[in-house]
């Protein structure tokens, strides 16, 4: 008989399974506590659970159906997790540590492979396989808790995939995230780029994390280059939903802007991505160019970054310069592949 996945059930749900052998109701608030609270490893963990009740769990149940296929330590703390699924697929995660900072950010995928293309990320050249449920998202976060014994308080959703292309799953995240892992709202940023539609409705619904733009180009050539999505969604389209969004949600939007060597990166890219920007409520948030396999593209000069900023800081803009973070483990923004075959 298959295991239970307690993890997979809501406390309704738990309370129900567990009543249903025989238990006491208050068991499943010990173990629901004990999954999502305390980043309980196993069964034995939980200590305050009878030991012949642990041994019918251990038996007949599983806190996770998914595992740590590989685990890679950057020099600069970072760690990449490739998760595998149930059906075999694998998926990455990263868990990012900051100097002087109490936070801890968990970079989350949404989906295995991705069909935005997007030229600079390594994601797209695998190809799209399937979507992510929305409990296959929030394991990734449980699966890092229990590895390293620590408490997530920050969630990205900026690693495989376009999140809003997989909006059903990532509401249901969101919420179990915020429910459940006891995460706040505003401690969470999903990065989409540009699905027009997917931004309207996120902008009614009740839990809206912070939103961030993949723009990447100041004008409609240019970002058609780079970014397939842009033949379908438009940059113009799009400025048009995000205005949309500032006036009814009155949230501030990051636009992310990958700079890349001699493409977006001039000073006529600068001046024009102002006058883009002028009338939007958005703080800016610079990416250097990070390499991938066979790659055409390069990162910009300090000089040429340097000068892009302080343009943009001229209009009165708040802009940071993202820290890289987890480039020699291919951690680092648009180097996600999810290769099974890690060295």
């Amino acid at each position: 008989m298959e295991k239970v996945v307690l993890s997979k059930l809501s406390l309704e749900e738990l309370i129900d399974y567990i009543e249903s052998i025989g238990e006491k109701k208050f068991r499943a608030q010990q173990i629901f506590s004990w999954i999502w609270a305390k980043n309980a490893k196993n069964f034995n963990n939980m200590t305050d659970v009878k030991k012949e009740f642990r041994e019918f769990l251990e038996k007949n149940c599983l806190i996770l159906d998914c595992k740590i296929k590989t685990r890679q330590i950057s020099i600069d703390g970072t760690i990449k997790y490739l998760i595998e699924y149930k059906d075999g697929l694998c998926a990455e995660a990263v868990l990012m540590r900051f100097d002087n900072r109490s936070n801890l950010s968990m970079c989350v995928s949404c989906q295995v492979g991705c069909k935005m293309g997007c030229k600079f990320c390594a994601t797209g050249k695998n190809g799209f396989k399937r979507n992510l449920s929305a409990y296959e998202i929030v394991s990734q976060i449980l699966l890092c808790q229990i590895d390293t014994g620590l408490k997530i308080t920050n969630v990205v959703f900026m690693g495989q995939g376009e999140p809003l292309d997989n909006f059903d799953n990532i509401k249901k995240a969101i919420y179990l995230i915020n429910k459940n892992l006891q995460i706040s709202i505003r401690r969470m940023t999903l990065s989409t780029s540009g699905i027009i539609p997917k931004i309207n409705e996120l902008a009614d619904c009740e839990l809206k994390p912070t939103l961030a733009i993949s723009l990447h180009a100041p004008n409609h050539k240019i970002r058609e280059q780079i970014m397939p999505i842009e033949k379908k969604f438009d940059i113009e389209n799009l400025k048009k939903a995000l205005k949309n969004y500032n006036d009814k949600t009155k949230d501030r939007i990051t636009i992310e802007y990958i700079l890349i060597g001699g493409l977006n990166d001039t000073k006529a890219c600068a001046l024009e991505l102002v006058e883009f920007l002028k009338d939007l409520k958005c703080n800016i948030n610079l990416i250097p160019y990070n390499s991938t396999d066979n790659d055409t593209y390069k990162k910009p000069t300090k000089k040429d970054l340097r000068f892009f900023k302080y343009i943009l800081e001229s209009s009165g803009k708040k802009v940071t310069i993202r820290l890289e973070r987890g480039a020699d483990i291919d951690a680092a923004c648009g180097q996600l592949a999810g290769k099974v075959d890690l060295s």
